[in-house]
């Protein structure tokens, strides 16, 4: 196995210590924005959201006058979460004391006409507190007008949920509640992107939130326990479940997430997977009749494992081993969880040391989740690991495009957590000689600092969702391998983004946006060493003096490719050159922006190397340079034609 990111922490304990009313890092600083109407907390898994959520309703319910509290969650399982808590033992001024009666949290259809019933009767009683799922408050909301929300506080849960997509319902009905209620909205994520590229809000929807942010390395570094995280690839080639024994430990403690039924790495038979794994790892010794869990017999020693199967597709027994999993609270209690929609957002085994899934997830909310199941602080673990189980691509088979493009998401998605998981630094521009950066801070020549408040509240709040953005996009994910030079993945792609995610920016804006997210891409990924009291980077190769460098400089630098320079030593040449032609058969089209950059760089080319880029050259940005020469003698004979 390969890992594409590895980082490690500082066992701080800063982010799981409580001050004197009880709260953690994260949640103390969300409770400081408790006066906002609307509020997006964005943290990571084990960070303590529900917990946050219990210190600010009941401040709005003793304190701001709020009559109604309403949480919702993704699915019936995570409203334990909001299950009675004692906090004036820690030091609050109130219990979280929700009445059992309006916990609809319960087994039944979502849309049942009792739950709605019970939905409704809760808006007309004196009870404070309801706790239902997404699907409820949607089926609710159908006969109710939003007026009825007035007063109320409404919590969503694992709000990537909520799309601006007219087909959301549980976005359009947020939308009628701020805009024709009293209501207050508090919005909760471990990640703000969702898989399909749609926001999750409109950009003035949006703007109306209070943003508190408390990002993974905050999290990750102010743990006790947790010293590293690791993320990486294993490809394998045939079927996957030939393989699994590869790379799956199980002396480690496991969440193992087989392939979607209507994935390529699927046998099309999830039931006889588990079976196929479980025989790998040894034979079944019993399987508990209360509990559900499986005793296997390992092979290598005849050592018991405990192993839990979700896949199962009777409700009853899945119903036994989901409340075992539920209640379980030590380390001996479970080894390995093999589940295939479940054990994801929400999910708490703060034992699990290794999260393995087996192909692509076409969400990277979705991988963001399951890595967070391994990333919880525990004292039986230093280190985490997520691993990514995909098939290498065969030129032979069918399915050589579908394997390609899942690698190079993959590849993506990891690219992305190494920007989420890395610490963060400020930017500012430095002005002089004897502008000294803080702790904390880098100075760079020629930055433009955000003219705005938009501005600003993007650079500080929405970096990584931006980040997200750009790393779903068709067009990036064709020109991140190197073959498109950098400046034109910075200067030309990235800014046509931004003006799609914020289309409200002007163009000053825009470019300064531009620049802070690709300093920060850069710089994140980038090694930095410390050599007597001064500082260095290293940028295309080579160490540079912190204090020296000049945004034009990083405007050179591919952010992306990092991930794959790893994949070419991690594959064979023969799958390296398939992907490298899937590239090349896809390759972005010339435009004047791009053939603007390429220009002055093809005039040093000839200059240097006396001739002209070869369109065959193995080098894939001289290939480029030459197709724009193409690009600009077409151009130039269409411009002569049209002049007669």
């Amino acid at each position: 196995m390969q890992n594409i990111v590895n980082v490690s922490y500082n066992q701080t304990g800063q982010s799981t210590s409580t001050n004197p009313m009880g709260m953690r890092d994260m949640q103390a600083r969300a409770f400081e924005s408790r006066d906002a109407q609307y509020l997006l907390l964005k943290a990571p898994p084990a960070s303590g959201k529900s917990r946050a959520l219990m210190f600010l309703a009941l401040d709005k319910l003793v304190n701001q006058g709020l009559k109604k509290v309403i949480v919702a969650v993704p699915e019936r399982s995570i409203g334990s979460s909001f299950a009675k808590t004692d906090l004036k033992k820690y030091g609050f001024f109130a219990n979280w004391e929700p009445n059992d009666i309006y916990n609809l949290c319960t087994p039944g259809s979502d849309g049942s006409k009792s739950k709605v019933q019970a939905f409704h009767n809760f808006l007309n009683s004196s009870e404070p507190i309801l706790i239902c799922t997404h699907a409820t408050l949607r089926f609710a909301c159908e006969e109710l007008d939003e007026e009825a929300f007035n007063d109320t506080l409404l919590a969503i849960d694992e709000f990537h949920h909520v799309s601006a997509d007219v087909n959301n319902r549980l976005g359009e009905l947020l939308r009628g509640i701020m805009e024709n209620s009293s209501a207050h909205i508090i919005a909760m994520t471990g990640s703000y992107f969702r898989g399909d590229s749609v926001p999750v809000l409109i950009p003035e929807d949006e703007a109306r939130f209070t943003k508190v942010t408390y990002n993974y390395y905050e999290q990750l570094n102010g743990y006790t326990y947790l010293k590293s995280l690791g993320i990486g690839y294993h490809f394998y080639q045939g079927r996957y479940t030939e393989a699994i024994l590869e790379i799956l430990d199980t002396d480690k403690k496991t969440i193992l997430h087989i392939p979607n039924v209507n994935s390529g790495e699927s046998t099309k038979d999830k039931h006889n997977e588990v079976d196929f794994i479980i025989d790998a790892i040894g034979s079944v010794v019993k399987q508990d009749t209360t509990t559900g869990v499986i005793h296997v017999k390992r092979h290598s020693d005849s050592k018991i494992l405990k192993v839990a199967d979700l896949v199962e597709d009777n409700g009853k027994e899945r119903d036994k081993i989901v409340n075992y999993l539920r209640e379980m609270n030590t380390l001996e209690d479970m080894d390995l969880i093999i589940a295939l929609g479940m054990a994801k957002e929400g999910f708490d085994w703060p034992f699990c040391e290794h999260a393995l899934t087996v192909g692509y997830r076409g969400s990277l909310t979705e991988i963001i989740q399951i890595i967070g199941r391994a990333t919880r602080d525990s004292n039986n673990k230093a280190h985490a690991q997520f691993t990514n189980l995909i098939a290498q691509p065969d030129a032979e088979t069918d399915e050589v495009n579908y394997s390609v493009n899942n690698m190079l998401k993959a590849i993506t998605a990891s690219l992305l957590m190494e920007q989420v998981m890395a610490p963060n630094w400020k930017f500012k521009t430095k002005k002089s000689e004897d502008d000294v950066a803080k702790p904390g801070e880098i100075k760079i020549r020629g930055l433009k600092e955000p003219s705005s408040k938009r501005v600003k509240d993007i650079v500080e709040s929405d970096l990584n969702d931006l980040k997200a953005a750009i790393l779903q996009d068709d067009t990036m994910l064709k020109a991140m391998p190197g073959n498109v030079d950098p400046e034109v993945i910075n200067k030309v792609l990235i800014p046509k983004i931004i003006k799609v995610k914020y289309p409200d920016l002007s163009a000053k804006e825009v470019e300064e946006v531009r620049q802070h997210v690709v300093v920060d891409s850069v710089v994140k990924k980038a090694e930095i060493i410390e050599k007597a009291d001064k500082r260095f980077i290293k940028l295309a190769n080579e160490f540079i003096n912190i204090d020296d460098i000049h945004v034009d400089l990083i405007d050179q630098v591919n952010p992306f490719q990092k991930a794959f320079e790893i994949l070419s030593k991690s594959v064979t040449t023969k799958v390296l050159k398939v992907i490298q032609d899937h590239i090349q058969a896809t390759r972005i089209k010339m435009d004047f922006e791009e053939a603007a950059i390429l220009w002055p760089k093809i005039q040093e080319f000839v200059k240097t190397f006396g001739k002209e880029p070869n369109i065959n050259s193995i080098d894939a940005l001289e290939k480029r340079m030459a197709e724009c020469i193409i690009y600009l003698k077409e151009e130039k004979r269409k411009q002569m034609q049209a002049n007669g």
